[in-house]
């Protein structure tokens, strides 16, 4: 069955193509939610953060905690693994966030 599309100008389009529009209109809607999740979940995060920052800032305590950064690099490097995400990216990507939480708990000392 072929299927006219009034905004193409080079002919019919397909099954084929209707059902690949399709399901990138439902990967792009899933991607949509997984971004706010990702937005509303960091946002959570430094919401937790900030509060250590304070008080470690109280307590005359160091901004940064090299141990536990590594422990938590090497923890979520397992996690990417299991995901099946690139554990590179993921250090990348925590290596990031840790580097702009230790700018907001350097703001508090």
């Amino acid at each position: 069955m072929l299927i006219r599309c009034s905004s193409r100008k080079d002919g019919p389009l397909t099954d084929a193509v209707t059902r690949a529009a399709e399901v990138l209109k439902e990967h792009r809607e899933s991607i949509d939610r997984l971004d706010a999740i990702l937005v509303y979940t960091l946002g959570e995060r430094f919401k937790h953060t900030q509060a250590v920052g304070k008080l470690k800032a109280e307590h005359d305590l160091p901004a940064s905690d090299p141990d536990r950064e590594a422990k938590q690099i090497a923890r979520l490097e397992d996690m990417a693994e299991q995901a099946n995400l690139d554990p590179e990216f993921a250090k990348k990507f925590l290596n990031f966030i840790i580097d702009e939480v230790i700018r907001h708990h350097k703001k508090h000392q």
